[in-house]
């Protein structure tokens, strides 16, 4: 009974990370593995991470997908990706000014 037990304490983390991540806008099934795997800290992790919708974005110069200011390479083409001329403002910020 004890290892069952602690399977479910462990799902129980990762379930709890897993939604943390999603009502921040983050990567579900990244942030279950995290707190699945260590459980006090990762959830606290998951807690303390910053929004994904917080983040400040630029456009890839080749593909015009947009990314966090903080990627180096796109996720999309490849390319290695250069600090940008112009950072656009974040999904959170966008939202606020369409509302005013």
């Amino acid at each position: 009974m004890g290892g069952l037990g602690l399977i479910f304490i462990l799902l129980m983390f990762g379930l709890g990370g897993a939604l943390v991540a999603r009502v921040k806008g983050n990567s579900v099934v990244l942030w279950f593995l995290i707190s699945f795997l260590v459980p006090f800290a990762g959830l606290a992790a998951a807690i303390l991470a910053r929004a994904e919708i917080e983040e400040p974005r630029r456009q890839c110069e080749r593909c015009g997908r947009l990314l966090p200011v903080s990627a180096t390479v796109c996720a999309k083409c490849g390319i290695d990706l250069e600090f940008p001329e112009t950072i656009l403002p974040s999904v959170r910020d966008e939202r606020a000014a369409t509302r005013s």
